[in-house]
C-alpha cells in the first residue's frame, strides 16, 4: 500500500507544496528509485535514508521502492527531502500507525539524515515555516538545530526532531517530542565598539550626507584621495542607521537561512547587514545565479549596506548588473529552468579615487597622471549608473589640526536618533503604500509627497537647465530634499532644502 507524507520545495525566498509518495514494487532491478526531477542530493538521499532506517532498527523493503516528488515538473534540490522520503516509507511498511487521524495530511517534514538515523540542519528553515502557516499546516517536524529558527513564526506547533527514531516513537505514541515555544524576540541595538562617527575626525559635510543618506535609504558616491577615510566612513555607515523592524528581521533572516549564512546562535538576524564584495567579484556573485539560483550580494545587503571599495576597479558588466535591483529594489535571476526574484533594497556606498594615481586635485600632493588616463578612469563608470546614485561627495585629505584635536565629534547615536525619527515620519507617511523610505518613492509617489512652491520650482528649473539633470535625477532631486525635510521635521520641502540637495549632484552630468 502506497503512502504519502508532505514537504516542501524552496523557490526563491518562497516555497511550494511537495508531496512525497512511496510505493512497492515486485522486482529486484534498480531497488531504490527516486522519479520527480531530483537533483544529485536527491538522487544520494536513497544512500542516507536506506542507513537511517536500518541504523534506527526498522526493516528496509527487500522489493524495489519508488519515491515520487510530486509536482514532477518542480525541479527538487537539497538533502531536506530525506526525512519525508524516510517517514513514507516507514508508513507505508506500516510502522507508523499513528492515533491521530489525518495526522499526515496535517503535518510537513523537512531534514537531511545521517547514517545513523540523526538528523542535521537545513537551510530555509524560516520560509518553510511561513509557508506551513500560511497553508495552514498544524505542525511543522524539522532538525533541532533549526528549530530556534522557526520558532519565530508563531501558530504552528513547531517539533524539534533529533533522529528518525525519536520521531517515530513520537508519532506512534510510544513518547513525545515537546514541540517549541514560540521566541520572545528583544530588540536592542548594540553599539559598535570599533566603528562610531565619534571616532572620524573631520569630515563634517560628510557625515551630513551620511545621515541624509541613512534617513532616506539613498545611495552615496565617495570620491578622494587615498587615506581620506573613505573607507571608515563606510563601516560605519550601519552605525547611524535605525533599528531594523521585526518585518525587516525576517525578509532579512530569510535571506540568509536560504542561502545558509545564518548562524546557530542567531535565529534571527537583528541588525543591518555590511556587505563588501571584492572587486574582482563575478556578476553572479553580485547579482545571485547558479543552476539552481541562490542570492548574491545585493540580496545579502537587503536593508543594510552594500559597499564598493574601488568602484572603478569592477567590471564594467559587473556593475552594469546593479541598474535594475538601484531602481527597482528587486533582482530577477532567469535560468532555462525558471526566474526567481529577490528582494534588493539596500544603501549602496562607492568609493573611488579621482584618478588612477589618486591625487588628482589634491592640494597637496601631484597627481602624476596624464589627461587621457584621467579621462579613461573615471569614464569606467557608466553615466546611466552614475545617474542611479543620489548623493556625490568628495572626500577631501584631513588636516593636521583636525587629526591631532582632542575636540570629541559627534556619536553615531545621537545621529542614529535623529535617522529614526526622520524613519519613524516616512513610516506614518507611507503606510498606506508598499514603500517605507523616500528613496522608494515613484513618480506619482513624489508628486503626491514632494509638493514645492513657486520660488523653489524655479530653483530647481534652473538647476535642470544649468546642470543638465536627467527625468530620473530630476525626482531624484525632490527625493532626497524630502528626507532633509523630514530630519529637520519640516512638513514642507523648503528653498534651503533643494539647494541642499543639488550641491549633492554631480557638477557635470
Amino acid at each position: 500500500m502506497s503512502s504519502k507524507v508532505i514537504s516542501a520545495a524552496i523557490i526563491g525566498l518562497d516555497c511550494e507544496k511537495v508531496e512525497v509518495e512511496a510505493d512497492l514494487f515486485p522486482s529486484f532491478r534498480d531497488p531504490f528509485i527516486v522519479v520527480g526531477l531530483p537533483d544529485t542530493a536527491v538522487k544520494e538521499s536513497k544512500e542516507r535514508v536506506r542507513s537511517a532506517i536500518k541504523n534506527s532498527n526498522f526493516d528496509f523493503p527487500r522489493q524495489r521502492v519508488i519515491i515520487n516528488l510530486a509536482p514532477a515538473d518542480l525541479q527538487k534540490e537539497g538533502p531536506s527531502y530525506d526525512l519525508p522520503i524516510a517517514v513514507s516509507i516507514l508508513a507505508m511498511r506500516g510502522y507508523l500507525k499513528t492515533k491521530s487521524p489525518n495526522l499526515f495530511e496535517k503535518s510537513l517534514f523537512v531534514g537531511e539524515l545521517s547514517l545513523d538515523g540523526s538528523l542535521r540542519g537545513i537551510n530555509g528553515a524560516l520560509s518553510i515555516a511561513i509557508f506551513a502557516k500560511a497553508k495552514k499546516y498544524e505542525n511543522l517536524f524539522l532538525p533541532s538545530f533549526n528549530a530556534d529558527e522557526a520558532s519565530i513564526i508563531t501558530g504552528i506547533n513547531i517539533y524539534p526532531v533529533d533522529n528518525l527514531s525519536q520521531l517515530a516513537d513520537h508519532l506512534i505514541g510510544k513518547t513525545e517530542i515537546i514541540s517549541v515555544k514560540n521566541r520572545k524576540i528583544v530588540f536592542e541595538f548594540k553599539e559598535d565598539e570599533n566603528y562610531d562617527m565619534a571616532f572620524i575626525k573631520g569630515q563634517e559635510h560628510v557625515k551630513r550626507a551620511m545621515e541624509i543618506a541613512a534617513a532616506g535609504a539613498h545611495n552615496i558616491l565617495f570620491c578622494g584621495t587615498p587615506g581620506a577615510g573613505k573607507t571608515l566612513l563606510a563601516r560605519t555607515m550601519p552605525t547611524i542607521m535605525p533599528q531594523l523592524t521585526f518585518e525587516e528581521a525576517l525578509e532579512v533572516t530569510r535571506i540568509y537561512s536560504i542561502s545558509g549564512h545564518l548562524k546557530a546562535n542567531q535565529p534571527l538576524i537583528l541588525h543591518r547587514q555590511f556587505r563588501s564584495p571584492h572587486h574582482t567579484s563575478s556578476g553572479v556573485a553580485l547579482v545571485g545565479g547558479g543552476r539552481f539560483p541562490k542570492p548574491g550580494e545585493i540580496t545579502l545587503a537587503h536593508r543594510g549596506v552594500l559597499f564598493l571599495d574601488e568602484f572603478p576597479e569592477f567590471p564594467r558588466a559587473t556593475l552594469e548588473n546593479l541598474r535594475q535591483p538601484l531602481e527597482d529594489g528587486v533582482i530577477t535571476v532567469s535560468r532555462a529552468s525558471g526566474s526567481v526574484m529577490y528582494p534588493a533594497k539596500f544603501i549602496l556606498i562607492a568609493a573611488q579615487n579621482p584618478c588612477p594615481c589618486g591625487y588628482f586635485g589634491d592640494p597637496e600632493k601631484e597627481c602624476t597622471c596624464n589627461t587621457a588616463q584621467i579621462l579613461k578612469y573615471q569614464k569606467k563608470i557608466s553615466g546611466p549608473l552614475l545617474d542611479r546614485i543620489d548623493l556625490h561627495i568628495d572626500v577631501p585629505r584631513v588636516k593636521f589640526e583636525k587629526l591631532s584635536s582632542d575636540k570629541t565629534a559627534e556619536n553615531s547615536k545621537e545621529i542614529r536618533q535623529r535617522v529614526q525619527k526622520a524613519r519613524d515620519i516616512q513610516i506614518n507617511r507611507f503606510k498606506e503604500k508598499e514603500i517605507w523610505t523616500n528613496s522608494e518613492m515613484l513618480s506619482k509617489d513624489v508628486k503626491e509627497f514632494c509638493q514645492i512652491d513657486n520660488k523653489t520650482q524655479e530653483l530647481l528649473k534652473n538647476a535642470v537647465i544649468q546642470l543638465h539633470l536627467s527625468a530620473r535625477s530630476y525626482y531624484r532631486v525632490l527625493k532626497i530634499s524630502r528626507t532633509i525635510a523630514d530630519l529637520a521635521g519640516d512638513e514642507n520641502i523648503r528653498l534651503k532644502y533643494v539647494a541642499e540637495a543639488l550641491q549633492y549632484r554631480p557638477k557635470i552630468e
